[in-house]
């Protein structure tokens, strides 16, 4: 009889009688490596069930103490009572026996029983357990038990009939009588299989030597992993992390390349989004599904280091690059991490390195806290240099088209995205971060374009818009803020309009749709007109918006110093249904976005800046109201002594005119008694331009941001999207490029059938087109495409070339099929025909009704 006392009562089961154990071990499972000896401690439950003794009448066993910590294991005959084991428990711990009760398979046994009455084996299915109470789950024990005993047999080389399907049946049946209430009735039965050892025993087996045994042990494992999340609920499948946590433990020491350790550790880090992390093990008793920040931080060190190596593979090669599961289980054991540093009350935020004595003192986890920091030191280190060698590659590039055949470029985003997380842990090395991303601007804005992924979250990258350009940003924006444009036939919203009523049955159409409606496709056919589909979409938004915006309906004011820049019209209030307009003008603006179609129009700064939800400034007005701005401007500059003579005769007033009338309105309480001097113009000048730009228009901006976010995937996107982009951008995307059309752009996106290049026909066209007046190329543009203002990219950013088609028919006009930018003309005999034919297409008016789709 012995004791061997271990601090954690869940580790007791696996370290029984280690030395006599260990040679049954090396019996039936060999070691292959150094690390036999403690992977044989944590196996030491399942040699006992291996371990035959001489004598069919002796039997060893042990008794697990939960109250005390320690395991006790005897010796004894078969014939001996439960009894007198009680009565040797209370020589050893001094436990009156009245108190004891020993419970075996979930039944207590009777004190005057003898062993094997009570069916105590020396077999393979042996466990006995000492508590004070019975379990609540026999019939769970006894099936593990019943496992484990197969298990066992196999690593002594018995052959089982149908033993693989055997176990995974005694898996499936065990994970399906969990208990689906989120209590501790099913914390208690899924911790059988950590009380009976079934991990180490399953590890033992893809230890054994014995052919099969390894294939039959990968695949219950995996089988016991992929239950997990097919016969329990979500809200229990976090209660088997333990249980996961234990075979990473376990065959981690084999190779930590092993595909089934990693297989398992992934299985683990998909569960870390519902488990607690503590700062120290000793914690973990108070919370449930919990594991510490040192069981966690292996994993992320092992990643780490893994994707280190990756970097410095692929800045020899592209093609040397590891598995993309490491980046996304870094990502996984990374994040509670994260979250446990940043959530500790004992220190500072961000933490500042090196730590002091007090840290120390009241940090638990220091070192896991400062290799971490060492990890992202070292990791930005070398994205750094891969970054430097990205923009070498692209700067090498002469074709003009970037070869994103770079498999481990799509990795840097993700390892980004975490080393921005952990920046903000501590102190300095977030400015860090960005200082080399804002170097590397060229390469981070490819890996935008072409690598992120809508699946993706990327709101990090918009924390700094200034370290991308135009072309990463407006992705970004459209990528995640719009939705995907369903095709459907049946999700889409039909509309027939009739072009003299433009504005009003539209208004009708989009105005009284569901939102969810507009995130579909749109299908607009205009009465008496046979054409329908992406052209006509295209036209019908660039003649809606640009009727919005037309200065003979009074919801918005033209810039006086540029008169396609608008913001919403104060006196707005004319039109009866003025709020209801401004959200459909909200809507239209933001269908116009969603399927890339330039309307020729731009928001004013003041207008662009309430919407992204900043302050107005003295400086933002100046394009808006060029008068007010040069006002205030003098009343600014003016010296202290002329305006406190009261030059200006000005008090805390301003004139407003409304429907012809003028009324004079405060601008704070008792403003008609506040003379302006001084002290207080800079305070009159801001009340002042918050009055005539805030005030006066925020109930049409807020109805206008409401119909803008209704075409976004989530309205609450809103004011992110204009707060990730430059009002340049916007202006790009609404007006597109302001350059005359490029000919040679033109024809090099054109492909030709029917016709070659050097036919006379094409020569004549192009030599036609190019003498033409700018605005009637951009006449031809939209006949041909419904493109009426071309991208900010020309020609090479439309959805696809354009075509010519040569038609039969001589005394036909030109045609179009506007949904695929398709022009078709006959073969005229002369130039002359042709330029007469072009000419007509040509004009200021002429819509798609020439055309079909």
């Amino acid at each position: 009889m012995s004791s061997l006392a271990d601090p954690n009562p869940a580790n007791d089961s696996r370290r029984l009688a280690l030395g006599a154990a260990k040679g049954k071990l090396d019996d039936y499972a060999p070691m292959a490596s150094d690390d036999g000896d403690d992977l044989a401690a944590d196996l030491l439950s399942i040699q006992m069930r291996m371990d035959e003794l001489a004598f069919a009448s002796r039997l060893q066993f042990f008794v697990r103490m939960i109250s005390g910590g320690k395991t006790l294991v005897f010796r004894a005959n078969s014939s001996d009572t439960v009894e007198s084991v009680h009565e040797r428990i209370q020589a050893i711990t001094r436990i009156p026996v009245s108190e004891q009760r020993l419970i075996y398979r979930g039944k207590q046994l009777q004190c005057e029983k003898s062993l094997a009455e009570c069916t105590i084996q020396n077999d393979a299915g042996l466990h006995l357990v000492g508590r004070m109470q019975s379990t609540g789950h026999p019939q769970a024990w006894q099936i593990i038990d019943d496992m484990i005993s197969l298990v066992c047999r196999l690593c002594r080389g018995e052959t089982v009939p149908h033993a693989l399907k055997t176990i995974r049946t005694r898996i499936s049946d065990y994970l399906s009588m969990t208990p689906k209430d989120d209590g501790d009735p099913a914390i208690g039965h899924l911790q059988i299989f950590m009380s009976s050892s079934a991990p180490a025993a399953l590890v033992m087996l893809y230890m054994s030597p014995i052919r099969g045994n390894k294939e039959h042990a990968d695949d219950s494992i995996r089988h016991f992993l992929d239950s997990c999340t097919t016969k329990l609920p979500k809200s229990l499948q976090s209660c088997c992390a333990s249980i996961v946590l234990e075979f990473c433990k376990l065959l981690r020491r084999i190779a930590s390349d092993d595909p089934l350790y990693t297989c398992c550790r992934s299985s683990l880090g998909s569960m870390m989004e519902v488990i607690k992390v503590s700062w120290l093990l000793e914690h973990l008793e108070s919370v449930k599904r919990a594991i510490s920040i040192q069981e966690i931080f292996p994993f992320v060190s092992e990643l780490a280091d893994r994707l280190s190596k990756d970097l410095e593979l692929s800045l020899i090669s592209a093609a040397s690059v590891g598995s993309c599961s490491n980046v996304l289980d870094f990502t996984m054991f990374l994040r509670p991490l994260q979250t446990a540093i940043s959530g500790h009350k004992g220190f500072n935020h961000p933490i500042s390195l090196p730590l002091k004595k007090k840290d120390h003192d009241v940090l638990m986890c220091t070192e896991e806290v400062e290799l971490l920091y060492q990890i992202f030191k070292e990791m930005l280190m070398k994205i750094d240099k891969c970054l430097t060698r990205m923009e070498e590659c692209l700067s090498a590039e002469v074709s003009g088209e970037i070869d994103t055949a770079h498999p481990v470029w799509s990795r840097y985003l993700p390892i980004l995205k975490e080393l921005n997380a952990i920046s903000k842990l501590y102190l300095g090395s977030e400015e860090q971060f960005w200082t080399i991303l804002s170097m590397r601007k060229c390469a981070l804005c490819m890996l935008v374009v072409h690598y992120a992924k809508p699946s993706d979250d990327h709101k990090w990258l918009l924390e700094h818009i200034d370290i991308k350009d135009f072309e990463s940003r407006r992705h970004l924006v459209m990528m995640m803020m719009f939705p995907e444009v369903n095709e459907d036939f049946e999700e889409q919203h039909e509309m027939l309009i009739d072009r003299s009523q433009l504005l009003s049955e539209s208004f009708e159409y989009i105005a009284n749709a569901e939102a969810e409606s507009l995130h579909g496709g749109i299908i607009v056919e205009f009465k008496n007109e046979h054409a329908t589909g992406p052209g006509v979409l295209r036209e019908w938004l660039v003649l809606v918006c640009q009727a919005i915006f037309n200065q003979q309906n009074p919801l918005f004011v033209a810039c006086p110093n540029d008169r396609r820049r608008f913001y919403p019209n104060p006196a707005s209030t004319v039109e009866p249904l003025h709020f209801k307009y401004f959200k459909f003008c909200g809507r239209m603006i933001g269908l116009a976005l969603m399927h890339k179609v330039q309307v020729g129009i731009v928001l004013d700064r003041v207008f662009f800046l309430q919407l992204g939800g900043y302050s107005i400034s003295l400086e933002d007005i100046r394009d808006a109201d060029p008068c007010l701005y040069k006002s205030c401007k003098q009343i600014l500059e003016m010296d202290a002594e002329s305006i406190d003579s009261d030059a200006l005769g000005l008090t805390f007033v301003r004139e407003v005119e409304e429907l012809g009338s003028r009324r004079a309105v405060e601008l704070c309480d008792g403003g008609k008694g506040i003379v302006v001097d001084s002290k207080n113009r800079n305070d009159y000048v801001d009340l002042l331009i918050k009055h005539r730009f805030v005030t006066s228009i925020s109930q049409q901006v807020s109805h206008f941001a409401q119909g803008f976010g209704d075409v976004l995937s989530d309205v609450r996107l809103q004011k992110l999207f204009f707060q990730s982009l430059e009002l340049e951008d916007i202006d790009q995307m609404l007006r597109g490029s302001e350059n005359d059309i490029s000919v040679e752009d033109w024809k090099a996106h054109t492909q030709y059938d029917g016709y070659k290049a050097s036919d006379p026909q094409i020569v004549w066209f192009w030599k036609i087109v190019s003498e033409m007046l700018p605005q009637q190329k951009k006449n031809v543009l939209f006949f041909w495409t419904s493109v009426k203002y071309l991208p900010v990219e020309g020609f090479r950013g439309l959805a696809s070339h354009l075509y010519i088609y040569k038609s039969e028919h001589l005394s036909r006009l030109p045609s179009s099929h506007t949904c695929f930018y398709h022009l078709c003309f006959p073969p005229y005999p002369s130039m002359a025909i042709m330029q007469q034919r072009l000419s007509i297409i040509a004009q200021e008016h002429v819509g798609c009704s020439f055309g079909t789709e």
